[in-house]
């Protein structure tokens, strides 16, 4: 096993844009009805993060098939430590209260691409 630290700089100096990002898997702990309880809250939550520039995607995930919702969601955070990306977790109305629970981890992103269209006389703004 490499040490994250060293794995970061090894990425880097191979050019590897070494973005260290945190990912949360929600998985139901709960009932249906405690995540419908908990909704409301929980994107208001989100909704407070992204506006800090700390939430960086977040939705739900289907089964291995693709075809069913299987009651799972990822959540990625910007942080500056797996301590203040747990708190963040933890805080989560969904967490807080048990009708969900997670796993974190951190995520080296070094590679790939986004595609953002802005219509400067529509205010549309599309991600690809």
């Amino acid at each position: 096993m490499v040490a994250w630290s060293e794995y970061m700089q090894t990425a880097k100096s191979r050019g590897a844009l070494a973005l260290e990002l945190f990912v949360v898997e929600s998985l139901p702990g709960g009932t249906a009805a405690d995540v419908k309880a908990n909704l409301p809250d929980h994107l208001a939550y989100q909704r407070t993060l992204e506006e800090r520039n700390i939430l960086v995607l977040a939705g739900p995930l289907s089964d291995a098939s693709g075809k069913e919702m299987q009651g799972a969601g990822l959540i990625v955070y910007r942080a500056t430590s797996m301590d203040e990306a747990q708190k963040l977790a933890e805080n989560d109305p969904m967490h807080k209260s048990g009708a969900r629970s997670f796993t974190l981890r951190k995520w080296l992103v070094n590679e790939g691409s986004l595609n953002i269209s802005i219509g400067l006389s529509t205010g549309r703004v599309s991600l690809d």
